[in-house]
């Protein structure tokens, strides 16, 4: 009885942990990226003069958002705005872009 006991509990933690460690909601994902197109245009696809973001490399994208994060890669204010985000939230924002179409 105690093992059984003890081998729900165990399912039940991993249970709440799994919930904990959801995917973000895209919409918020979608939201988050709105504020990037001041800069980056709608949904990535940037005007000239402007870096888009749009169909580039996830892993790429990714390591340069952290890179801003951590003041590794030089910028006039996206090394402000990283600060702003979560690692997971980086990861979520890089993901979006490089679904969009170029």
């Amino acid at each position: 009885m105690k093992w059984t006991f003890l081998a729900v509990a165990a399912v039940l933690a991993l249970d709440l942990s799994a919930v904990h460690a959801q995917s973000i909601d895209p919409l918020q994902v979608r939201g988050w990226a709105a504020a990037c197109a001041n800069c980056h245009g709608t949904n990535g696809v940037a005007q000239a003069g402007n870096e888009s973001l749009a169909g580039v490399n996830k892993d790429d994208l990714l390591k340069k958002m952290r890179d801003f994060k951590t003041g590794k890669k030089p910028a006039t204010i996206m090394h402000q705005l990283s600060k702003g985000y979560s690692d997971e939230q980086l990861a979520a924002l890089a993901g979006y872009f490089s679904a969009q179409k170029k």
